[in-house]
């Protein structure tokens, strides 16, 4: 396996994230917006992911108003679908930079949020297992695309991803590991 320098890392994370980007949007139709950095308290759009939270805040000079660093942009990308007018189908991704004070650091969870995501417009009708496991589907055909590209690209390791993705209902699992416990 070949070993990147640290420089030569940070341009293959961003050439993967660019080439993940550019597939996924082609894939669910999605167009980039902008996240905001911090949304002001009253507005209601940071989510309090797991109840004890507390959001790193400020107050803005001018208004007195008190703004919070955003944690989490669920709330938001449902208000910027509508926002923007996205049509039936088509949806958004962007890039949140984030503080998470309260989050308990690991060799995957920091303080220092890059987190990139998406959210698109459907129908109630599209709210369905078979509409559910296409788009997975369409996700995992990018993923597995991307990982292909990145190792042919940069001789970095195996991707061993199979060329489908597999699913598996909670029944299924019940009745493979009776004896397990939820």
């Amino acid at each position: 396996m070949k070993e990147l320098s640290l420089l030569d890392t940070q341009k293959a994370i961003k050439d993967c994230k660019d080439m993940f980007i550019s597939a996924l949007s082609q894939e669910l139709d999605l167009s980039r917006v902008s996240a905001p950095l911090f949304v002001l308290r009253e507005s209601g759009f940071n989510d309090n992911l797991n109840g004890t939270e507390r959001p790193v805040d400020f107050d803005i000079k001018e208004s007195g108003k008190i703004a919070e660093v955003v944690h989490s942009l669920a709330k938001w990308k449902r208000y910027a679908l509508k926002k923007y007018g996205f049509d039936m189908h088509k949806g958004l991704y962007t890039d949140m930079n984030a503080i998470r004070r309260d989050e308990i650091v690991d060799n995957i969870h920091s303080i220092y949020v890059d987190q990139w995501d998406w959210e698109k417009v459907i129908s109630a009708s599209d709210r369905n297992l078979d509409y559910l496991q296409n788009t997975v589907a369409g996700i995992y055909k990018v993923v597995r695309n991307t990982c292909i590209s990145v190792r042919e690209k940069y001789g970095l390791g195996n991707c061993d991803l199979p060329q489908n993705i597999a699913f598996v209902t909670t029944q299924q699992l019940e009745d493979q590991y009776p004896n397990l416990t939820p």
